[in-house]
Order: C-alpha cells, then structure tokens, then sequence
C-alpha cells in the first residue's frame, strides 16, 4: 500500500504489477472506493506515486462520487418484499411470524422464507447471516473440489475457513489455508470461483507479481471481467 496527500484527504492505493511492455501506469477506482496502480515492476514506488499524483483531482473526484453512492445504498429492514442474493440471483423476502414454530430459512421458488417466533429485524438478520454462513461452506467445499482440477500446482486440498469480513472476499496464509467471506455466496458462481482461483494462484505465488497474473490468466482467461462484475456487485452483496 501506498499513499499521497490531495486536498484534505490522504489517498491510500495498491500497487499492482504490470507486464512489461504493455502500456503506462493504469489507475483504478473500485466501487468500494478501493484504489488500485498497476505499474511495471521496474517503476519506482516514487514514479508511480508521482503517477497518481497527476490524476490526483480525477482519483478524488471518482471516490467522492462512489462515497455518494454508498450513502444512498438503503439499509436493509429484514421485511417482507425486500431483495436479497443468492449465488448470484434475487430472492424476494418473506417473513413469516409464528410463536409455534421453530425459527427457520427456505429457498422456496424464488423467494427465502424466514420464519420467526416474533418479528424482529435483528433476529431476522442474525438468521440469515447463519443460513448464508451454512450454504456458504457447502457451496465452497464444492467449488473448491472442483477448482482443485484445474490448480494442478496444489497437490493437497487445502484447509477452507468462511469468516465475514469487510474489506476482503478471500484470503491465503502462508500456511496455505483458504479464508472465503460468506457474503460470496451471494454472487454468481464465476464470480466464486474468480476468487477461489485467486486465493490457489497464492499457493504457487505469494504475492501479486507478473507470475500470479500469467497463472491467472491459464487457469481463467476471463478473470479481470470476472472480477469487475464482482467489484461492482460488492456494495449491494455486503450491505
């Protein structure tokens, strides 16, 4: 991670790798307001720094306008008519307040049934985060399996942890273990398996450099599509 000063606001971004020979420095401003420079290796930090610094007005104009429309992103009320993902697809909420039976979620013909002793949006939410945790770890075990055919580098399963976090849809430890966000589960499955593929590239190459990209671009040709797609999505699925 690297930083300037523009304005009143220190602009924070990642330096990604660019192969050599394939243009200038490309800047990214994600939706989630993530900033992202991908430079050549051979680029100083101090030139790339000097790089953003020149589209500095362009970088906070763009961060400015997706703050905007992150504060416009309504809150959810877990109430009945609201939409809610699924690998990918919208679901039409329905809450179901019954004191005899025992709380529960179904996917039943496009909508998700939640039943609940007495209405209550913090107990709704608490239902679905446990209901998308569950599919979550099926859907991942899944994917994973049949991931693992197509990383012919990994030559042991590694160890799948889902765990929500804010900032990250995946991640690799040094000991080789997968950590995926539950909140995943609600995107399509290419986009699942964009990331499940990211975090095995990190198997064979720890850190984001020209190799992890080339392993990228074999094992998937499409991913920088993929993950636009998913970038996109990320305030709505984790709001």
């Amino acid at each position: 991670m690297l930083s300037f000063n523009y304005s009143d606001e220190q602009i924070r971004f990642e330096r990604l790798p660019r192969p050599e020979g394939s243009g200038k420095i490309l800047i990214k401003v994600l939706p989630d307001c993530r900033v992202q420079i991908n430079a050549p290796e051979t680029a100083s930090d101090e030139q790339v720094i000097a790089a953003a610094k020149q589209r500095a007005r362009w970088i906070y104009q763009q961060l400015r306008e997706f703050r905007s429309r992150l504060e416009h992103v309504r809150p959810r009320q877990y109430i009945s008519g609201e939409s809610h993902y699924y690998l990918g697809k919208q679901y039409v909420l329905k809450v179901i307040e019954n004191p005899n039976e025992k709380p529960s979620v179904k996917l039943l013909r496009g909508k998700i049934d939640v039943t609940i002793r007495e209405k209550s949006a913090e107990k709704i939410n608490a239902l679905l985060a446990d209901w998308y945790k569950t599919r979550a770890k099926e859907v991942f075990a899944r994917r994973l399996e049949a991931m693992l055919e197509q990383a012919l580098w990994v030559t042991e399963k590694p160890p799948l942890r889902v765990l929500t976090m804010q900032t990250q849809w995946g991640s690799c430890s040094p000991a080789g273990r997968l950590t995926l966000n539950p909140h995943l589960v609600k995107a399509p499955r290419d986009c699942i398996d964009y990331v499940i593929l990211h975090e095995l590239c990190h198997l064979a190459e720890h850190n984001h450099s020209e190799r992890f990209y080339r392993l990228m671009g074999q094992v998937m040709p499409n991913w920088e599509q993929v993950k636009g797609r998913l970038d996109g999505m990320a305030n709505v699925l984790i709001s």
